[in-house]
């Protein structure tokens, strides 16, 4: 764990907002569009460690935020189905669909096989073990976990698996960022790049969105 702790040491972190209180001579404001970037600005109190004047705006980036209604109204009916079993990450199960107060954690609750999984690679194994039922993976979020399910799809044909599907919810992040910049009340004047995701995709697609909006664009985080 050195390297992490690398990113979290104190000294270095008062430094840099050192350095950022002396650059920030007047209100500036500054898009963050990666969901990880925005859990750890606010767990380590780095927002509220920032001069006055410096706002930041917390971007698209949640795979659980940005998943449409009708996904999971979709899954929800899937889940009803006898003989299936729905993989699901943990935080979406208590989403809600189009139907009120309708969610996995309820379907499950009213005797549905709903699973939590981490990844959608871990329904490789629910489907080993059970060949009999249909396996289906909500699989969802941006450039981060897309490669995920590739690979379980890859593995499941390469294991001559029948009985696993995938339903899919991606996005692109850059084109939504574009989208933020575009309307009529933005006010970003900066913004931070998920470092994840750059490290997916590379950094090509936010070079004409620098160009285009005249704002800088730093790839970063999700680490103090």
């Amino acid at each position: 764990m050195k390297y992490l702790d690398a990113y979290r040491d104190p000294r270095v972190a008062r430094g840099l907002l050192d350095q950022i209180h002396e650059a920030a001579t007047r209100p500036w404001t500054v898009l963050e569009v990666c969901g990880g970037q925005a859990h750890n600005l606010v767990r380590f109190g780095t927002d509220r460690a920032l001069p006055d004047g410096l706002e930041l705006i917390h971007g698209p980036a949640c795979p659980i935020s940005i998943t449409p209604s009708r996904a999971i109204d979709r899954v929800l009916s899937i889940a009803a189905r006898p003989g299936v079993i729905v993989g699901a990450p943990g935080d979406l199960l208590r989403v809600p669909g189009t139907r009120g107060r309708e969610t996995l954690l309820a379907s499950r609750d009213s005797g549905a096989d709903v699973r939590e999984i981490y990844s959608p690679l871990d329904a490789l194994a629910l489907a080993r073990k059970h060949p009999d039922r249909e396996v289906i993976v909500l699989a969802l979020g941006f450039e981060t976990t897309a490669p995920a399910a590739a690979a379980a799809v890859l593995e499941a044909e390469r294991l001559s698996l029948d009985n696993l599907a995938f339903l899919t919810s991606y996005y692109r992040l850059a084109p939504a960022t574009e989208a933020l910049l575009s309307a009529p009340d933005n006010r970003a004047r900066a913004v931070l790049a998920s470092g994840p995701v750059c490290a997916v995709t590379g950094f090509r697609d936010y070079e004409p969105i620098a160009a285009r909006f005249r704002v800088p664009v730093v790839i970063t985080g999700p680490e103090p």
